[in-house]
């Protein structure tokens, strides 16, 4: 990302084309309640004016993976990173036994581009990226002028890293519980009910106990994705990273052991900043 590019971005906002993403419509009158037993949000809350963020979780509180909700008048949208098609569509359907609930795929059938910045088009409220913005769902084959600069997917993902978003596989995966990812205010709802892993994030909720933590760090020296991050010993591991396009500082988030982040952190030798 150019440094021209990051200012406009911070100043105007942009526009960015999730239409790779897995798209799922669920319906059937039990499709609400079904949901809500398999995501750590409150599908309840999920509506045509707004998206819902939440976890998929395994029976041990893991995230298999993460979805924006949204409610049509018959249906429930979901969408989810573009590897997650597969997995998380066998995930969802698995436990469709005697509800009245049906999952199909509609990846290849919609559009879905997000905006955000002044005067933005007509869509459905949704924070992705750190701002405050709209998702626009358009058949395929429609044309859609967002009006506004048109991000890369390797400059979206500078701008991820440099707001802090953990992403799938990156920061979430299979090994992380959502509160390890300071999911818990965004994605997490604790008076619900049950769904798949609560009892498991319920306990790390009143403990305030969790083997890993997210962090986001700077550098001036250049640091590897997957390098070990280090205390006195080895505590944690850099999941992503960028370079700031203004000081040329590395930017990256990593998971370390739960408390590790108080202590002065490095990398080969290379102090990290917390940020």
């Amino acid at each position: 990302m150019t440094a021209e590019t990051f200012q406009d971005i911070a100043q105007n906002g942009a526009a960015v084309n999730l239409s790779a993403r897995a798209k799922f419509r669920l319906t059937g009158n039990d499709r609400i309640r079904y949901l809500n037993g398999q995501v750590t949000n409150d599908v309840r809350r999920a509506s045509a004016q707004s998206t819902l963020y939440a976890c998929v979780t395994d029976a041990k509180g893991r995230i298999a993976g993460d979805v924006f909700i949204h409610a049509t008048e018959d249906a429930l949208r979901l969408d989810a990173e573009p590897g997650l098609r597969e997995s998380l569509g066998l995930r969802l359907e698995r436990y469709i036994v005697a509800d009245d609930a049906e999952l199909t795929d509609v990846s290849d059938e919609w559009q879905l581009w997000h905006v955000w910045g002044a005067n933005m088009p007509q869509g459905i409220p949704s924070t992705r990226f750190g701002r405050e913005g709209v998702d626009v769902w358009q058949p395929v084959g429609t044309t859609i002028e967002p009006g506004f600069q048109i991000l890369t997917e390797e400059d979206l993902e500078t701008w991820r890293i440099l707001q802090k978003v953990p992403r799938w596989p990156h920061e979430l995966n299979t090994e992380t519980f959502p509160p390890e990812a300071g999911l818990e205010a965004r994605a997490m709802d604790f008076f619900k009910g049950c769904y798949i892993g609560q009892e498991v994030l319920s306990r790390i909720k009143t403990t305030g106990k969790m083997p890993r933590e997210m962090i986001a760090f700077e550098t001036e020296t250049a640091v590897m994705v997957g390098a070990e991050i280090w205390t006195d010993k080895a505590v944690g591991t850099v999941t992503s990273v960028t370079t700031h396009p203004i000081t040329g500082f590395t930017i990256g988030l990593g998971m370390v052991r739960q408390g590790a982040a108080g202590s002065p952190l490095s990398v080969s030798g290379t102090v990290l900043r917390s940020r």
